[in-house]
């Protein structure tokens, strides 16, 4: 049979390739596996409870409404509106199996084969892909030295043919947080314009503030330009139930449906069901879990401040540490490798994450208790001292 070339020419997922990899090392010691992120910890009890009595109903295996039960939608909605201090109508969610699924239901809404999207760099790899898969050109935006975008540079690469500009924040491999003016700047850009703001907030429960995220929410005609994107994944330790959110206007969501009917039918009646007892019933539980995050991640910028072996720790946020080698001379993938190798430590090459080799790698530090930081910071003195001196710059 014939394969598809627009499939066959993009890369593999890059995750699955780590996990290939670290299958081919020596195994001298215990693998440091830092690579996809996840909770260490179980779900909220409350969560359990739900949803072993929600399998265990009559009713528990059937199909949802399309958009997602509707004790959900209201109930994330009100959430929202609470933690954003804004205004957002239960009209406004579609639950999706996932926040992957909900970008790209979202993007195969607004865009069409030729156009543009434009991508903070660095990029979700998920993201970049689904563009390529659908013939929709992603156009990079460089954040600069801080990470965070500004408005004149995204602007600059607007053209008639852009539908949106992308943002993860936290940052998914970067850790970054955009603060709500810079998020308000690009906003006003992609309204100017006509075009989507389409923001990935997976990780906005493990920023180091409470306070709200943006206040685009806050504004009544929020769904002229803004698309939220969330996972309940994180939130609640429940990845692998996929289920996730848009939170747009009714008008987009109505075409959001209508891919997601075809993809789907619904998310997954036990990951709505999870959901909705976390947002209904765990909010302490979360809160204590961001915390403990946070201050893991406290603990591993102090680790990672002396720059062992040359690492140099570049950003950190929710659950992720953007990390720089230290070898001019090298590839990225070459360190990556050796590190897996020979040192039995798995991280993400930033190569998945951007379009060109920069020397960086993602390290996702919460798939490890903050006792093995001192162990992997060993790892990095050993794999770029002495054996790598001559590269340093």
């Amino acid at each position: 049979m014939r394969l598809s070339p627009r499939t066959v020419h993009q890369i593999d997922s890059p995750f699955g390739a780590a996990r290939e990899l670290a299958a081919r090392r020596c195994g001298r010691r215990e693998l440091l596996d830092l690579s996809q992120a996840a909770p260490r910890y179980p779900a909220a009890p409350a969560v359990v409870e739900h949803t072993a009595s929600v399998a265990r109903d009559a009713h528990g295996g059937e199909y949802t409404d399309i958009a997602g039960l509707p004790h959900l939608r209201e109930a994330f909605a009100a959430e929202l509106s609470q933690s954003y201090l804004g205004h957002v109508r239960e009209e406004q969610v579609v639950v999706t199996a996932g926040c992957n699924q909900a970008f790209c239901l979202v993007v195969s809404a607004l865009a069409e084969a030729g156009d543009e999207v434009v991508l903070a760099l660095p990029y979700y790899p998920n993201h970049d892909m689904w563009l390529r898969l659908n013939g929709i050109r992603p156009v990079y935006l460089d954040p600069g030295p801080d990470l965070v975008p500004g408005p004149e540079a995204a602007e600059a690469l607007i053209t008639p043919r852009t539908r949106a500009i992308v943002l993860v924040t936290p940052g998914n491999p970067s850790g970054v947080t955009a603060g709500p003016d810079a998020i308000e700047r690009l906003a006003e850009v992609a309204g100017r314009h006509g075009i989507a703001l389409i923001l990935d907030e997976t990780y906005r429960s493990f920023r180091d503030t409470a306070e709200p995220a943006h206040r685009l929410l806050s504004d009544l005609r929020w769904e002229q330009t803004a698309v939220s994107l969330h996972s309940f994944s994180k939130d609640y330790a429940i990845p692998g139930y996929r289920v996730g959110a848009v939170v747009a206007s009714p008008r987009l969501n109505r075409e959001v449906m209508k891919l997601l009917d075809c993809v789907a039918i619904c998310a997954p009646r036990i990951g709505q069901e999870a959901a909705w007892a976390g947002v209904t019933r765990a909010q302490e539980w979360r809160a204590a879990r961001a915390y403990e995050v946070r201050e893991k991640r406290r603990h591993f910028a102090a680790v990672m401040a002396e720059r062992p072996g040359g690492f140099e720790l570049v950003s950190a946020g929710g659950f992720f540490a953007w990390v720089r080698h230290p070898f001019a001379g090298r590839s990225t993938e070459e360190v990556v490798h050796d590190l897996v190798i020979t040192y039995d430590t798995l991280v993400i090459p930033g190569t998945a994450f951007l379009p060109e080799d920069d020397r960086m790698f993602r390290v996702s530090f919460n798939n490890v208790d903050r006792k093995s930081f001192s162990d992997f910071a060993e790892r990095l003195t050993a794999a770029g001292i002495p054996h790598a001196a001559a590269h340093l710059e």
